[in-house]
């Protein structure tokens, strides 16, 4: 299951699905109540192996939509790969646009309370601060459950190395827009042709730019995974995609272990050195677009062709995870590599409090005439 945000996503495979040889991706249509009023329709190829779904940008768009996904009864996802593939932001410390990532760790950095920056005491590196903390960068005492989420890192890695044999697209465009960071040192990996490359997303429905935010965030991601995550791409709807998969999960509607997050690089999260935030978000095309949305097809495919190919050698059994999957709470069992530790003493949550499925939770309730 190919999950896109938006219709540039979408179209990437649509326009260039018939060059595969493996079918036509919209050849069914399915239609169940709840996906996005822009993109109503889970298209597949006549055979169902391959299907495609747009969730609409952002957080809410996206937990909406895929929650009718995995509860469509037309479809049983109980053995699907679910690939995430969008577009994204990239940390110039870590690749360049045009690069594609495939992370172990979403997190959801934005989920604080924030003052705003001007009126900030001296001592405050920025107006950020964890829930139930009064101090920027110290780890949360409330927890939502979707702060963070880690996917099954033997699957990352299989889908970095099937990745990583497409050739990736880029353009006298980027290669000029990227050159312009090679005066910071540190910046280096900004300066290289696109790559495949292993590394964390972010989840913001603020479209955040700048060196001090960007900074921020980096440094939250850090801290939310006990320093594991590695901040690198800055996108609007993964967690919230995740949390869904999760809760499918608990319920056995989903393999959580078989999930994928992709991102391709658009646009640098911060400018390269002497030109202001403002200019580098609002006035300059740092023309990442197009090659970003043509790697999500080039990398995508990759991995979409390598798990069809080794489905009786490798895939339909699945990979097992090495590491803790799951999110914060520790929903799914086991003990989080981050965080507190699990909410349910190590064991994974039963669907509905441990009833049935299926069975009646609310009696009907008789309303009366007004």
């Amino acid at each position: 299951m190919i999950i896109s945000m938006f219709a540039p996503e979408a179209d990437a495979w649509h326009t260039r699905f018939h060059e595969s040889s493996l079918g036509n991706l919209s050849a069914i249509a399915i239609a169940p109540p709840g996906l996005s009023m822009l993109f109503p329709q889970i298209l597949c190829t006549q055979d169902g192996l391959i299907c495609q779904a747009t969730l609409g940008e952002g957080e809410i768009n996206a937990a909406a939509s895929m929650t009718a996904l995995v509860l469509c009864p037309d479809l049983n996802l109980k053995h699907t790969y679910f690939l995430l593939a969008g577009i994204a932001g990239v940390n110039p410390h870590q690749a360049t646009l045009g690069s594609v990532a495939l992370a172990r760790f979403a997190v959801q950095p934005a989920l604080q309370t924030e003052i705003d920056p001007r009126s900030l005491p001296e001592n405050f590196s920025t107006g950020y601060m964890s829930f139930g903390r009064n101090r920027p960068l110290e780890y949360p005492t409330i927890l939502y459950g979707t702060e963070v989420f880690e996917l099954n890192v033997a699957l990352r890695d299989a889908a970095s190395l099937l990745a990583s044999r497409a050739t990736l697209a880029d353009d006298d465009a980027s290669r000029r827009y990227r050159a312009l960071y090679r005066d910071n040192k540190s910046y280096a990996n900004a300066t290289l042709p696109p790559s495949v490359v292993k590394c964390d997303c972010t989840t913001s429905d603020v479209y955040y730019s700048g060196t001090i935010l960007s900074q921020v965030f980096e440094d939250t991601t850090r801290l939310w995974t006990n320093g594991s995550a590695v901040y690198c791409m800055t996108a609007q709807e993964d967690n919230a995609v995740l949390e869904v998969l999760l809760r499918a999960a608990v319920h056995g509607l989903v393999d959580y272990s078989r999930v994928m997050v992709m991102r391709t690089a658009s646009d640098f999260d911060r400018p390269p050195p002497g030109i202001s935030d403002l200019h580098h978000l609002t006035r300059i095309d740092q023309n990442g677009f197009v090659i970003a949305i043509e790697n999500l097809y080039r990398a995508g495919m990759e991995i979409v062709r390598g798990i069809l190919a080794g489905w009786h050698s490798t895939y339909s059994r699945g990979i097992p995870a090495p590491n803790y999957l799951g999110d914060v709470f520790g929903s799914l069992g086991g003990t989080p590599d981050f965080g507190p530790g699990s909410r349910f003493d190590g064991k994974a949550v039963k669907p509905a409090g441990g009833r049935r499925p299926g069975r009646r939770v609310v009696s009907r309730v008789r309303v009366p005439a007004s």
